[in-house]
């Protein structure tokens, strides 16, 4: 059986992370039998990061896109019945998601205020008192100075949220009328983009990105069809 090695549940999500989210999801769609670890400390992992999944030889396979390439070379197909141009489309999705949109969700969890105090206690917890107080800080801090570095760091909030918007009406367009990305049966890009999307809502404290998602009609409802489907 399967193992996946996850951040743990919270703030009604999967996993504080979406790309474990993601990585439990394919899971979900491939139909194969896995089970959960949930994991505080990441850095003995390979890549020093989670998601990772485990097989029975052993292997531990890091990275929720190299568990979606070994879980097809299994002989699953996450996006049956889409053409070449549709696929190269979801590949366009995933990667505007997690390389655009995940950034944006980073700052509204740490680099908010009023969300780092909720943060802080819910990832930190397990801490000791005295590290409780200094490694969460250390870890905001040099995120937020890696943040300044791609230059999101450096935007306001409302610029920040002009940014994002293309991106959620790419998404929106994407959806039309239809449940899910590509059609009535959720795919690949669903697992990333409705990962990210709940993400975002899950937002302890609302921000004007967590409200514009969760008050958009087909965000919100799209968002909420791919935790009941794939959750």
């Amino acid at each position: 059986m399967i193992k996946l090695y996850t951040f743990a549940a919270g703030l009604g999500q999967f996993s504080y992370s979406p790309f474990c989210t993601k990585a439990g999801w394919l899971l979900n769609l491939a139909g194969v039998p896995w089970e959960r670890h949930d994991m505080q400390d990441p850095r003995k992992m390979p890549l020093g990061k989670l998601p990772a999944i485990g097989l029975k030889d052993g292997t531990i396979i890091p990275d929720s896109d190299n568990i979606r390439t070994y879980l097809e070379k299994q002989g699953h197909d996450f996006d049956a019945g889409l053409s070449a141009r549709d696929k190269a489309t979801s590949r366009a999705f995933i990667r505007m998601t997690e390389e655009h949109i995940y950034f944006h969700q980073v700052m509204d969890r740490w680099g908010d205020d009023a969300n780092w105090n909720v943060i802080r206690e819910e990832y930190f917890g397990f801490l000791p008192p005295i590290l409780r107080r200094i490694v969460p800080s250390k870890l905001r801090k040099d995120l937020m100075r890696t943040m300044k570095g791609i230059g999101l760091g450096r935007f306001t909030v409302q610029q920040r949220l002009e940014r994002i918007e293309p991106d959620l009406l790419a998404i929106s367009a994407q959806l039309g009328d239809r449940p899910y990305l590509f059609g009535d049966t959720p795919t690949a890009a669903d697992a990333t983009v409705g990962a990210f999307m709940n993400a975002i809502m899950a937002s302890p404290v609302p921000t004007p990105l967590s409200r514009r998602v969760s008050q958009d009609p087909i965000l919100g409802a799209y968002a909420a069809r791919c935790a009941t489907a794939m959750g």
